[in-house]
């Protein structure tokens, strides 16, 4: 497993390390599962006035995300060492992927080095 040895101060040097820990293509689409679970667990949570669903949010997000670390990008969550710029970074990751600024498929994505 890839390890992190220096660390880093800001969220702008942390989200091209985040890409580089998501430049698995099967990993990257678990977090977009993932996170698009997350979204349709909270809407209809509130939707139905159904505030239990909220429980099942972080098991949502993290069994995809952890599946995909740790079988297809075979390495450690970077959620272990930076929880909030983590789940910022997922976001951002998702909305990029979604609106076509990065691409789902890291052979064609210029921002993975």
């Amino acid at each position: 497993m890839k390890v992190m040895t220096q660390k880093i101060k800001s969220f702008e040097e942390f989200y091209p390390f985040y890409l580089k820990q998501h430049s698995n293509k099967i990993c990257r689409l678990l977090h977009i599962i993932g996170t698009t679970i997350v979204f349709a667990l909270i809407i209809t949570a509130i939707y139905h006035s159904n505030y239990k669903l909220l429980l099942f949010v972080p098991l949502a997000g993290y069994s995809f995300a952890w599946i995909g670390h740790f079988f297809f990008e075979k390495n450690k969550p970077a959620t272990f060492q930076y929880p909030l710029w983590s789940l910022k970074s997922d976001f951002k990751m998702y909305f990029d992927i979604l609106s076509g600024n990065i691409k789902l498929d890291t052979t064609k994505d210029p921002k993975i080095s």
